[in-house]
């Protein structure tokens, strides 16, 4: 339910321009409440109920964001970077104005499903440890034999990385030879699809360095019940939809990973 709000805060915090600034604006007279003009920006109004426009526009009022993104190599999940380009650059102004942050971090050279929102409690429940949401990675490997079955069953059973820890089971797909590239690497690239129910550093690229193998190309193609939206181009973005948001938050609320 939406809260009664003061007209100079809800034109601010969807982008209009700073409190200051929109008192100024306000008193010009282009700001309307259900038709009549405004010029008392301390104004409580109902975004639920009143319409406000600026200048003509409506003023969709929301105070949640929920954004899928596809996240280009390049870039780092995160919110500001003194030397990188980070996910927030690549969102328009009206979107960043609500402060989302990512859930979860993609590797920089990592592509693919990336969540963005400023629901704390969400981010929070789809990444705690307890939740054990699924995510799923599309990937390249290389080595010197291809990724086979041992590897599924071992994946399967957990995991022991480099630093003693032993990962979760995980669901490993092996989806075929990929063809080599002309003057590359004299080793074996195998196509594969892996679920991991966790989230440690580097974890995917971990689990196949542990099997002697490097990860040359990793992409999310799945969050819980998200999956990306293959019309999204590297860098696009669009909001999720009720019924995607809906999904998570089922996702979210599944204790200890159980149906």
């Amino acid at each position: 339910m939406v809260k009664r709000i003061r007209l100079d805060k809800l034109l601010s915090s969807m982008g209009y321009g700073s409190r200051a600034e929109i008192r100024r604006i306000v008193r010009t007279g282009i700001v309307t409440v259900d038709g009549s003009v405004e010029k008392d920006s301390g104004r409580i109004v109902d975004p639920g109920t009143e319409q406000v426009r600026y200048d003509g526009e409506l003023v969709e009022y929301r105070d949640k964001i929920y954004l899928v993104m596809n996240k280009p190599p390049g870039v780092i999940s995160a919110t500001e970077d003194s030397r990188d380009r980070t996910v927030i650059d690549l969102l328009d102004p009206r979107d960043r104005v609500l402060e989302p942050f990512p859930v979860g971090r993609l590797d920089k050279d990592t592509e693919g499903l990336l969540l963005l929102t400023n629901d704390g409690q969400l981010a929070h429940d789809l990444l705690s440890p307890r939740k054990h949401v699924p995510k799923t990675y599309y990937a390249l490997v290389e080595g010197d034999t291809p990724v086979g079955e041992n590897d599924r069953e071992q994946f399967a059973k957990g995991v022991t990385l480099e630093d003693g820890y032993t990962t979760l089971p995980a669901e490993l797909a092996i989806e075929g030879i990929a063809e080599p590239e002309a003057g590359g690497s004299t080793g074996v690239t195998t196509r594969v699809r892996l679920t991991i129910h966790e989230g440690k550093f580097h974890q995917v690229k971990r689990m196949f360095l542990s099997t002697g193998r490097k990860v040359t190309y990793l992409q999310r193609v799945s969050m819980g019940s998200l999956v990306l939206d293959g019309t999204l181009g590297p860098g696009e973005y669009r909001e999720l939809t009720a019924a995607e948001l809906e999904g998570l938050r089922n996702a979210s609320s599944n204790e200890d990973g159980k149906d």
